[in-house]
């Protein structure tokens, strides 16, 4: 029932094979966030890419700073059921395990690894394991050449950073690669993303790095991510929060909903509500998105206080309910009214509904 006027002409790109999934032009954008446990404890690691698996995530990122976490990485692999990218960046034997371990990518910057031998041997695993690249530039850990020429992290800076990367890549006879060009400033790494876009065939890996608390990175990620994804740009995307991770593919998603690039979970248009309301609109949308937050079959849910804008949006979802008074709510099913619910609890209403409609999948 919802109506996206959505026109995304995606940037055309070579496609990436990361273990089932596939990341360029001709594949679904993909929603990736990163486990915040220390690696080789097990349990924890595991707990926690369930929970990430079941928010919604496409891939998952761990981090590999050491040995014990490249030995934890190869029975991680096997439990995980997306597949699973390791965060390596300096160590070249780190990566060697990584890949070897069945990590279906390595976060690397190629210069950063150390002589071409080492670089070759990291890449021969690569290539013997079916292990994609991620080139990851940051503007936080630029390296000193770039900024010695451009004397900050410039749009530039990054985009030199990138294609010395994959110069070397490529000087390899190694294509499986995709590329991020991260920064916290949000205007940087939109310019940064646009000169490497244009630049290069690859697949791009979007995020705004160090993005902050909850709220905040929220903000930022959507500005950055989402205005790139409106111009085409992007072909995987991570939002980084200092929050649960859960909460980084909840936004991901959200994300690509807002834009009708994916149309998947629980989508809810809702009032911040005023003196009109004629029930608690915030606590309902609270209890409601709380219950349903894990959901695959994307369903749309208009939940307004009163008659001024709540029939006109209830015309364009799956379920609504519009506030009415005296306790006469009218419930909408596919744009239509349907019934009037008087003196009855809405959560449990909209909840019947829902559990309904996820009936019919």
């Amino acid at each position: 029932m919802e109506y996206f006027k959505n026109k995304l002409k995606r940037r055309k790109t070579r496609l990436v094979t990361l273990g089932k999934i596939k990341v360029g032009s001709e594949a679904p954008i993909t929603v990736q966030s990163m486990t915040n446990t220390v690696t080789h404890n097990l349990e924890a690691t595991l707990k926690q890419i369930i929970a990430l698996e079941k928010a919604g995530a496409d891939l998952i990122r761990v981090s590999c700073p050491d040995e014990s976490s490249t030995k934890a990485l190869k029975k991680i692999v096997v439990k995980a059921k997306v597949p699973i990218i390791a965060d390596i960046h300096f160590h070249s034997q780190r990566a060697i395990e990584a890949a070897e371990a069945g990590a279906a990518c390595l976060i690397i910057n190629p210069g950063n690894i150390g002589n071409i031998e080492k670089i070759k041997s990291v890449v021969d695993a690569a290539k013997k394991n079916n292990c994609a690249i991620r080139i990851g530039v940051n503007a936080g850990s630029l390296e000193k050449e770039f900024i010695d020429k451009y004397y900050r992290a410039t749009p530039e800076a990054m985009l030199a950073s990138a294609l010395k990367h994959v110069k070397i890549l490529e000087s390899l006879k190694f294509y499986n690669t995709k590329i991020s060009v991260k920064a916290s400033n949000v205007q940087l790494a939109i310019d940064s993303y646009k000169l490497l876009a244009k630049a290069t065939n690859y697949p791009l890996h979007l995020g705004i790095t160090e993005a902050g608390s909850l709220i905040t990175g929220t903000v930022k990620s959507s500005i950055g991510i989402g205005s790139l994804l409106n111009q085409g740009i992007g072909d995987t995307i991570r939002v980084s929060l200092s929050d649960d991770p859960i909460n980084e593919v909840r936004v991901g998603i959200d994300i690509l909903n807002a834009l009708g690039i994916r149309k998947s979970g629980l989508t809810i248009i809702s009032c911040p509500s005023c003196a009109r309301q004629q029930f608690d609109v915030i606590e309902t949308v609270k209890k409601i998105e709380h219950k349903y937050s894990g959901i695959k079959k994307h369903i749309s849910i208009s939940i307004l206080g009163c008659v001024v804008n709540g029939p006109g949006e209830a015309k364009h979802v799956d379920l609504g309910v519009t506030g009415g008074g005296n306790n006469n709510h009218q419930i909408y099913l596919n744009g239509k009214k349907s019934f009037i619910s008087k003196n009855q609890d809405l959560t449990k209403v909209l909840s019947e509904l829902i559990d309904e409609n996820l009936k019919n999948e």
